[in-house]
């Protein structure tokens, strides 16, 4: 347990940011979730909508530091070449 106040202050700090990023990480997920379900669908314009909507949620998110950057690069990536894959 914290004993001193700066490092009482800095757990309510850690607290705070946890709770942040857990909400960005699993608003990430649901996006995710979403390009998956379109993909799996065969649906290529729902697909390719979701993605849209996706990428940019992604990236926000690793600049934030939810993710490594290259997490997200890798991700959007792969997610890519499989909405590209759907058309053919």
């Amino acid at each position: 347990m914290a004993n001193t106040s700066s490092a009482k202050k800095a757990t309510r700090k850690i607290a705070a940011r946890t709770a942040v990023n857990k909400n960005r990480r699993s608003r990430v997920r649901t996006f995710l979730r979403k390009v998956e379900e379109a993909i799996l669908s065969g649906d290529k314009t729902a697909a390719q909508e979701a993605f849209r909507a996706a990428q940019p949620e992604l990236m926000r998110a690793a600049s934030k530091g939810v993710f490594h950057k290259n997490t997200a690069s890798r991700k959007v990536s792969r997610l890519a070449n499989r909405v590209k894959a759907l058309g053919a």
